[in-house]
């Protein structure tokens, strides 16, 4: 509950408000029932919202909207989980007690088992809308409309599905067949992928730390999707490269076990940072960290040009709401805006730093023209010596200057790519 309120009433990002409430539970299947109630709930929120509001006959006092908040915890395990109905519903009643309401807990009890006995009308009723059948602000929906007017119903459906576990195999500590034969040492299989030599889908997730090899550096968590930006680079050996907005370091890391060049990690967060360090150090991977802005590079650069420059710009993250469902209910419209002015900058501010026949490529989460094509677009207008270049990635969606997987093609992340060549 508390995990919730955080999120939906101050704001806080759903990985940052779970961590504190799942340090307090000593059970891994405590930890793993709480992580599954948080995402689900969020994931689903406005369409729970719609239902508990359907099925009161008057809203809670200010004081009580956390009881608004425990049904949609309740009314998310009756319709998403496999909690036997009785248990989903005691355990709602247990928690309004646990809060120090114990006189709710009948009206709680009494609104869950209406549901069930009236679930078919209260969920024809409240799924008239289209943005709450679907769980989505209208705002954003509007604008996926627009952007996939064929597509959004799947990017949708995609979006509201649970992620798969997807790592990376450190070819430089190890083969990706001889990683696949350790998954059954932990009862798991794991799935490649022909456009990615590097990645593995996983028959299930579990935490990171029980992943065969983990500890020695012998794989990452990635999403398929964001392995194709070392890829892109089309590195070569010793060449200088620039990850210019690198944590948490994903992409540093591949960029490294891919090609023996001289990488620049660069953050304007220390902390973020840090985390690179911490990720490179488990892998064996070495790079020069920089603390820095990417937007004003007279501050940190040493004025020797990069041959590749990734610019994996801050965005709306509405290509991975699939991961991080809190997205959906922390962005507001008017963030667009600010999000391009940035993404723009990033483009000019970097350009020059890039040399002659060198490659930058822009990736976002994003699947909205205003994050991705947009951008291009504006960028090839004031710069007579950029080209761009169609990247070669075997799936997705060729658009006018640039390539954009959608949420769930081949069970990825949705990503959009761009590459530009000096002249």
């Amino acid at each position: 509950m508390q995990t919730l309120q955080n999120v939906l009433t101050h704001g806080r990002t759903l990985p940052n408000a779970l961590a504190d409430s799942v340090a307090a539970l000593q059970d891994s299947r405590d930890r793993a029932l709480c992580q599954e109630l948080c995402y689900g709930v969020l994931r689903w929120h406005s369409r729970l919202e719609a239902l508990v509001l359907n099925l009161l006959e008057q809203r809670p006092r200010n004081r009580d909207r956390d009881l608004t908040l425990l049904l949609e915890l309740g009314l998310y395990q009756l319709l998403y989980t496999q909690i036997p109905p009785h248990a989903a519903v005691s355990a709602t009643v247990d928690t309004a007690r646990a809060l120090g309401k114990s006189w709710a807990a009948g009206w709680i009890n009494a609104v869950l088992r209406r549901f069930q006995r009236e679930r078919a009308s209260r969920l024809q009723a409240v799924d008239l809308d289209c943005a709450t059948r679907h769980a989505m602000p209208p705002w954003l929906l509007g604008w996926l409309g627009t952007d996939w007017p064929a597509d959004w119903p799947s990017l949708v459906q995609a979006s509201n599905a649970r992620a798969p576990l997807t790592v990376r195999v450190n070819r430089r500590r190890c083969d990706r067949d001889a990683w696949l034969a350790q998954l059954g040492a932990v009862s798991l299989t794991g799935t490649h992928l022909t456009e990615l030599p590097q990645a593995v889908i996983l028959s299930r997730a579990l935490p990171v730390t029980e992943l065969p090899g983990f500890a020695d550096g012998e794989v990452s968590v990635q999403d398929a999707a964001a392995q194709f930006a070392a890829m892109l680079l089309a590195l070569q050996p010793k060449q200088r490269v620039l990850d210019a907005c690198a944590a948490p370091g994903g992409k540093t890391a591949h960029i490294l076990e891919h090609t023996e060049v001289a990488l620049t990690a660069l953050d304007i967060d220390a902390r973020r940072l840090a985390r690179v360090a911490e990720n490179l150090a488990r892998l064996g991977l070495q790079a020069n960290l920089l603390v820095g802005d990417a937007t004003d590079p007279a501050s940190w650069w040493d004025g020797l040009a990069f041959d590749r420059i990734l610019v994996d710009a801050p965005c709306s993250g509405t290509g991975v709401i699939r991961r991080h469902p809190d997205i959906k209910w922390l962005r507001r419209p008017a963030d667009l805006p600010a999000l391009t002015v940035t993404q723009q900058r990033l483009l000019n501010q970097l350009w020059p730093l890039l040399s002659s026949g060198g490659r930058l490529i822009y990736a976002t989460c994003s699947v909205l023209r205003a994050e991705n094509d947009a951008v291009i677009e504006s960028f090839l207008q004031r710069h007579e010596d950029a080209l761009v270049r169609a990247p070669d990635i075997p799936l997705g969606r060729a658009l006018q200057f640039g390539h954009q997987i959608l949420p769930g093609e081949r069970d990825m992340d949705g990503f959009y790519y761009a590459c530009l060549e000096k002249d």
